[in-house]
């Protein structure tokens, strides 16, 4: 008999509304997820001590552990701690690097993870995918996805707003991320799951044109579960191919060359828009399709938003930027994006990004 489904990956509570936080205690109670109750509580700076005091009062057996940071080190030491006290479940609460750092400890102990996250500045509440601080620079590293995740819309009213308009940028870039996967299947024949892909474009598709601001909680409720949606689109694919590409190369680069330029919302939200620049201007009419609607409609967004959109706006001059579009392509070796498929060389980078900051510098 053919297979007539496919089994995807999928968590077993997504839980976003105001006041969230009170069902943790229940949601940990699940046998699915801890049997006798042994839970651990992993939290960062910030806003996480307080959720975790809440929910001692519903758990008693849980005990809390200080994550120092998003690091690679951080991250073994709290899985050390994990496996010396056999716990059966993690709770990770706080924001994206507390939560990547987290979701790497319970991969290294074999336990699973529930995500409670306190601001929504990317996809890692709920990706496969942990971006960790290593003595290198920062690197990504597989990881298996939450268990079950909780955004309490409370907390993340509270959180700074520079880091809740990051998520922005980070769902606006599963545009650009799609169409290199498209371009990558056409020119080198890479498999393309349709199903992650539909699932990253319209996580994107919910966003880009929503009413509101970040003070809305319908907003708010959107860009989580998008976000949610595009970590999900990464589950689905096995890698992070549905929600990475030119935009988050651009973004790596960055980091490696120009460390604290700024957020990974905001990097990601910069690459997505020069990537459909250069789709715009460096392809025949026929390839570039709706890039030139496109790239208006990411510049919009990004504006009405208050994401930087130049690279001027973080502090990046003209060179810095075009050195970083240079470097893009080697900090993911294999990947085939719009950069790879233009290889420009210094001159025409140069000359491609005077144009971008001069068309959209008004």
């Amino acid at each position: 008999m053919p297979l007539l489904t496919r089994m995807l990956n999928a968590p077993l509570s997504i839980d976003v509304r105001r006041g969230a936080v009170a069902a943790l205690g229940e949601l940990l109670a699940d046998r699915r997820i801890a049997t006798e109750g042994r839970v651990a509580i992993a939290v960062g700076p910030g806003q996480g001590d307080q959720i975790a005091e809440h929910v001692r009062h519903s758990l008693a057996a849980c005990e809390v552990y200080q994550v120092a940071g998003g690091t690679v080190d951080a991250a073994v030491e709290l899985a050390a701690k994990l496996r010396a006290g056999s716990y059966e479940a993690v709770v990770g609460i706080g924001g994206g690097r507390t939560i990547d750092a987290t979701k790497y400890a319970a991969t290294l102990s074999g336990i699973p993870m529930v995500s409670v996250a306190t601001n929504l500045s990317h996809d890692g509440i709920c990706s496969p995918v942990a971006s960790l601080v290593h003595e290198s620079g920062k690197g990504s590293f597989g990881v298996v996805m939450p268990l079950a995740m909780i955004i309490d819309l409370d907390y993340v009213h509270a959180a700074p707003p520079r880091l809740i308009r990051a998520g922005i940028g980070d769902v606006l870039s599963n545009l650009s991320a799609v169409e290199d996967w498209l371009l990558a299947g056409e020119q080198c024949g890479e498999r393309i799951d349709r199903m992650a892909l539909t699932v990253a474009r319209t996580a994107a598709e919910a966003l880009l044109h929503q009413p509101g601001t970040i003070e809305s909680d319908r907003f708010l409720t959107v860009l989580a579960e998008s976000l949610v949606l595009s970590g999900m689109s990464m589950a689905f694919a096995g890698d992070s191919r549905p929600a990475s590409g030119g935009d988050h190369e651009i973004m790596h680069a960055i980091d490696q060359l120009y460390p604290d330029t700024a957020n990974h919302g905001e990097l990601a939200g910069i690459g997505t828009a020069f990537c459909f620049h250069l789709r715009a201007t460096r392809l025949p009419p026929d390839e570039a399709g709706a890039a030139p609607e496109r790239l208006h409609e990411i510049l919009a967004c990004l504006g009405r938003h208050g994401l930087p959109r130049l690279p001027g706006e973080v502090g990046l001059s003209v060179e810095q930027f075009t050195e970083a579009v240079l470097f893009a392509p080697q900090t993911r070796p294999g990947r085939y994006t719009i950069l790879e498929y233009l290889n420009l060389d210094k001159g025409e980078a140069r000359k491609a990004v005077e144009e971008y900051v001069q068309a959209h510098g008004g």
